[in-house]
């Protein structure tokens, strides 16, 4: 079970940026302004991971801290279109939005 505390404080806090500065991850504002979306979102897929734990003696802020630095460092090493965080990335066909979602 996670830390009940630490995921509160985390709730309060809304761009790529605040969480790197909350976990005190140096970064490169270049990176992280075309990849924000991509970072957050694979360190929320870390943290879903079922084998992915705080080791023993581990804090949870740690833990997260390490897994933010992990996803950070993905795109640092990588770029969105290789890392293929979200669902348009991972298909080889065209996506249509028809013009009426986009106006909506």
């Amino acid at each position: 079970m996670r830390n009940e505390e630490l995921d509160a404080e985390l709730s309060d806090l809304g761009s790529a940026e605040e969480f790197l500065d909350y976990f005190e991850i140096d970064y490169d504002p270049k990176v992280v302004m075309v990849n924000r979306l991509h970072i957050l979102q694979r360190f929320h897929d870390y943290l879903e991971m079922k084998s992915r734990m705080p080791v023993a003696g581990q804090s949870w802020w740690d833990f997260y801290t390490g897994e933010l630095k992990k996803a950070y460092m993905d795109f640092v090493q990588s770029d969105a279109l290789t890392e293929k965080v979200f669902k348009v990335f991972k298909t080889n066909q065209p996506t249509f939005v028809p013009l009426e979602d986009v106006l909506s």
